[in-house]
């Protein structure tokens, strides 16, 4: 993608996102129906102590007080609600 046939950074962007779609569809198109989708990933070795030792994992390792109150897109994505 070094290259694009429009000049200007937003049609250079629009391209790139478009060219991204193109692919993705024929990625999926690929797929066949029956096709299983990918199990989640394996845990970490940490994840495994955890376990073992009857710890409970909780979703975020941030306390809530570190968490932004903005509403900016560091909130959300600190937030996880992006």
């Amino acid at each position: 993608m070094r290259r694009c046939r429009y000049r200007g950074q937003t049609k250079a962007h629009l391209q790139h996102v478009l060219t991204a779609i193109a692919v993705n569809i024929e990625r999926l198109s690929g797929r066949s129906v029956t096709e299983e989708t990918s199990s989640s990933r394996p845990p970490t070795a940490f994840q495994t102590f955890l376990d073992q030792q009857d710890i409970p994992r909780p979703k975020s390792w941030l306390p809530s007080a570190w968490l932004p109150k903005g509403r900016g897109p560091r909130a959300r994505l600190l937030a996880g609600t992006c």
